[in-house]
Protein backbone atom coordinates (compact mmCIF):
# COMPACT_ATOMS: atom_id res chain seq x y z
CA UNK A 1 0.00 0.00 0.00
CA UNK A 2 1.21 3.62 -0.99
CA UNK A 3 2.18 6.15 1.49
CA UNK A 4 3.93 9.33 1.69
CA UNK A 5 7.43 8.71 2.24
CA UNK A 6 8.31 12.43 3.14
CA UNK A 7 9.59 11.50 6.70
CA UNK A 8 11.31 14.26 9.31
CA UNK A 9 14.91 12.49 7.99
CA UNK A 10 14.09 12.91 4.40
CA UNK A 11 16.06 15.99 2.94
CA UNK A 12 15.05 18.43 0.60
CA UNK A 13 17.02 20.65 -1.93
CA UNK A 14 15.88 22.66 -4.90
CA UNK A 15 17.69 24.48 -7.27
CA UNK A 16 16.75 28.19 -6.67
CA UNK A 17 14.30 30.11 -4.41
CA UNK A 18 12.94 33.65 -5.34
CA UNK A 19 15.18 36.31 -4.43
CA UNK A 20 16.90 34.11 -1.92
CA UNK A 21 13.82 34.56 0.09
CA UNK A 22 13.75 31.70 2.14
CA UNK A 23 11.84 32.95 4.71
CA UNK A 24 8.67 33.63 2.27
CA UNK A 25 9.32 31.37 -0.43
CA UNK A 26 11.70 28.66 0.60
CA UNK A 27 11.86 24.53 -0.07
CA UNK A 28 10.28 23.62 3.74
CA UNK A 29 6.52 25.17 2.14
CA UNK A 30 6.61 22.19 -0.40
CA UNK A 31 5.85 20.03 2.68
CA UNK A 32 4.35 21.54 4.93
CA UNK A 33 0.54 21.04 4.55
CA UNK A 34 -0.15 25.11 4.25
CA UNK A 35 -2.25 26.16 1.59
CA UNK A 36 -1.10 29.73 1.47
CA UNK A 37 2.77 28.98 1.28
CA UNK A 38 4.90 27.63 -1.82
CA UNK A 39 8.28 27.20 -3.34
CA UNK A 40 9.19 29.56 -6.16
CA UNK A 41 12.21 28.94 -8.40
CA UNK A 42 14.16 32.26 -9.28
CA UNK A 43 13.85 32.36 -13.22
CA UNK A 44 15.73 30.55 -15.33
CA UNK A 45 15.59 26.83 -16.62
CA UNK A 46 16.28 24.10 -15.66
CA UNK A 47 15.35 23.90 -12.17
CA UNK A 48 15.18 21.06 -9.76
CA UNK A 49 14.17 19.61 -6.59
CA UNK A 50 15.98 17.35 -4.93
CA UNK A 51 14.64 14.58 -2.15
CA UNK A 52 16.89 12.72 0.14
CA UNK A 53 14.60 9.91 2.04
CA UNK A 54 17.54 9.80 4.53
CA UNK A 55 18.55 6.11 6.08
CA UNK A 56 16.14 3.83 4.84
CA UNK A 57 15.82 3.49 1.08
CA UNK A 58 12.16 3.37 -0.77
CA UNK A 59 10.58 2.77 -3.78
CA UNK A 60 8.71 5.11 -5.54
CA UNK A 61 5.15 5.15 -7.12
CA UNK A 62 4.16 8.19 -7.55
CA UNK A 63 4.73 11.88 -7.29
CA UNK A 64 2.06 14.53 -6.52
CA UNK A 65 2.22 18.39 -7.36
CA UNK A 66 -0.09 21.41 -6.63
CA UNK A 67 1.71 24.04 -9.04
CA UNK A 68 0.43 27.75 -9.34
CA UNK A 69 -1.35 27.60 -12.80
CA UNK A 70 1.01 30.04 -15.29
CA UNK A 71 4.06 28.79 -13.15
CA UNK A 72 4.03 25.40 -14.11
CA UNK A 73 7.12 22.58 -14.85
CA UNK A 74 5.77 21.96 -18.73
CA UNK A 75 8.47 19.09 -19.38
CA UNK A 76 9.61 16.96 -16.22
CA UNK A 77 12.41 14.38 -15.44
CA UNK A 78 12.65 12.30 -12.92
CA UNK A 79 16.14 10.89 -11.84
CA UNK A 80 17.04 8.66 -9.21
CA UNK A 81 20.21 7.53 -7.04
CA UNK A 82 20.63 3.63 -5.48
CA UNK A 83 21.80 2.96 -1.91
CA UNK A 84 25.72 1.86 -2.77
CA UNK A 85 26.19 5.85 -5.10
CA UNK A 86 23.69 8.17 -3.77
CA UNK A 87 25.22 11.11 -6.29
CA UNK A 88 25.12 9.49 -9.34
CA UNK A 89 21.56 9.84 -10.77
CA UNK A 90 21.73 6.54 -12.98
CA UNK A 91 18.33 5.64 -12.38
CA UNK A 92 16.01 7.01 -15.34
CA UNK A 93 12.42 7.22 -14.32
CA UNK A 94 11.01 8.82 -16.97
CA UNK A 95 9.57 11.87 -17.35
CA UNK A 96 5.72 13.29 -16.63
CA UNK A 97 4.31 16.40 -18.24
CA UNK A 98 2.07 18.86 -15.73
CA UNK A 99 -1.34 20.32 -17.36
CA UNK A 100 -1.04 24.20 -16.42
CA UNK A 101 -3.90 24.24 -13.56
CA UNK A 102 -3.54 24.33 -10.03
CA UNK A 103 -5.60 21.31 -8.72
CA UNK A 104 -3.19 18.67 -7.26
CA UNK A 105 -1.90 16.73 -9.96
CA UNK A 106 -0.44 12.88 -9.75
CA UNK A 107 2.15 11.21 -11.87
CA UNK A 108 2.77 7.66 -12.11
CA UNK A 109 6.94 6.53 -11.98
CA UNK A 110 8.27 3.33 -12.68
CA UNK A 111 10.79 2.95 -10.07
CA UNK A 112 11.41 -1.02 -10.13
CA UNK A 113 14.72 -1.00 -7.70
CA UNK A 114 14.83 0.77 -3.75
CA UNK A 115 16.36 4.05 -4.32
CA UNK A 116 17.72 6.52 -2.04
CA UNK A 117 17.90 9.98 -3.76
CA UNK A 118 14.75 11.32 -6.05
CA UNK A 119 15.29 14.33 -8.33
CA UNK A 120 12.77 15.92 -10.62
CA UNK A 121 13.72 18.47 -13.08
CA UNK A 122 11.76 21.16 -14.72
CA UNK A 123 13.08 21.43 -18.42
CA UNK A 124 10.41 23.44 -19.51
CA UNK A 125 8.06 26.04 -17.92
CA UNK A 126 4.45 27.65 -18.58
CA UNK A 127 6.38 31.31 -17.33
CA UNK A 128 7.94 32.65 -19.85
CA UNK A 129 10.83 33.57 -17.27
CA UNK A 130 11.27 29.80 -16.32
CA UNK A 131 9.97 30.19 -13.13
CA UNK A 132 8.06 27.25 -11.32
CA UNK A 133 6.04 27.61 -8.26
CA UNK A 134 5.08 24.41 -5.71
CA UNK A 135 2.40 24.45 -3.18
CA UNK A 136 2.49 21.17 -2.35
CA UNK A 137 4.86 18.08 -3.11
CA UNK A 138 4.07 15.09 -1.91
CA UNK A 139 6.25 11.17 -3.11
CA UNK A 140 4.15 7.95 -2.45
CA UNK A 141 5.38 4.64 -2.56
CA UNK A 142 6.77 2.22 0.17
CA UNK A 143 9.66 2.22 2.45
Amino acid sequence: MSQSLITPETRIKVSSVLNRDTTTFGKQHLIDGSEETCWNSEQGLPQHILVDFGGSPVTVESVQFTFQGGFVGKKCTALASLPGAPNDYCVDLGAFYPQDINPTQTFPLACPDAIQRLKIIFEESTDFYGRITVYKMDILGTH
